[in-house]
């Protein structure tokens, strides 16, 4: 039976390597200057070369010395990295947790669930940011945003939960006063209320099921930065908007408003966790985002009744 590599011999060489000094990495190894030199020598005569031609003023690796080196940085790098990540699962977690939602997303589905999370946690807290800008997670110290779109590319780690409907609704009245619209260019021709931080500002993007594209850039009196804010002048029969699911949905069901354009589909974003890139997470950080990743999909992914169809 062959015998298991010597892992020790190849992570002392490779901090040896890294520090290009024994006692250097004697230090930051905490083992004595002896121990590092005999693992070095004992990787040696396991491999039958010489790794290391020393001087009293020089250290310096041979051919076969660099051969090893690259293989045993990675190993020892990988080493590292699994065992940091074992300890971060393994404390209990506690400590703070900063979470960036959406407004009207956080106060309907996020706020709700955190009583069970403070049961199953008791030494988790968490600072809740609720906001429909986009914050820059880094810059601003957030462990956690929730975020619902289809995300540009970035260096920014996100864990998609489920998929989140668009409608463009309008109340029975304003369509029997106004007339309803069959193609998104009518909408031009229409009052409506726009959103402040779409990806493509004051533009509504639509497709058919024949692979037509319509982009519209629609007016009207009212400009929000948080979607829940039109839903008054909505009802109201004001105007016509454009809306996710979570904002609209019990509204479509209730028939206080309709879907339009049912021949139109708008980009269906969807529900993200988003956290910096970066090592392992702490324990904490990871057991919310478990969490909200168990509970939030059966809380939020139910879709309008009847009314709500987008063929």
């Amino acid at each position: 039976m062959a015998k298991l590599p010597d892992f020790e011999a190849l992570a002392v060489f490779a901090k040896v390597v890294e520090l290009r000094s024994f006692a250097g990495a004697a230090s930051e190894l905490a083992m004595s200057k002896a121990t590092v030199s005999k693992a070095v020598t004992r990787l040696e005569e396991r491999l039958g070369a010489r790794l290391f031609n020393r001087t009293s003023r020089r250290l310096a690796l041979t051919d076969a010395g660099h051969k090893l080196a690259e293989r045993a940085t990675r190993l020892l790098a990988d080493g590292e990295a699994a065992e940091n990540e074992a300890l971060a699962q393994s404390v209990a977690p506690r400590g703070l947790v900063r979470l960036a939602v959406p407004m009207t997303f956080g106060i309907k589905a996020v706020a709700p669930l955190l009583p069970e999370f403070f049961q199953a946690y008791p030494e988790v807290s968490v600072d809740l940011h609720l906001s429909d800008a986009t914050v820059d997670l880094i810059g601003e110290g957030f462990d956690m945003a929730v975020r619902i779109a289809r995300l540009p590319d970035s260096s920014l780690i996100a864990r998609q939960l489920f998929t989140m409907p668009r409608y463009t609704v309008a109340a029975p009245s304003y369509l029997r006063q106004h007339g309803r619209p069959t193609h998104p260019m009518h909408l031009a021709e229409h009052k409506c209320f726009s959103y402040a931080y779409l990806s493509t500002p004051n533009v509504w993007h639509y497709t058919n099921s024949a692979g037509e594209q319509a982009s519209v850039r629609p007016g009207g009196q009212l400009r929000v930065n948080n979607g829940e804010a039109v839903m008054p002048a909505l009802i109201a029969g004001l105007g016509i908007a454009e809306l996710p699911e979570f904002i609209v949905g019990e509204a479509i069901s209730s028939g206080q408003v309709e879907v339009i354009l049912k021949d139109w589909k708008q980009a269906e974003g969807a529900v993200h966790l988003v956290t910096p890139p970066g090592g392992p997470r702490p324990a904490r950080v990871e057991a919310l985002g478990d969490f909200l990743a168990a509970k939030l999909p059966g809380t939020c992914k139910r879709r309008p009744r009847g009314k709500a169809t987008t063929s």
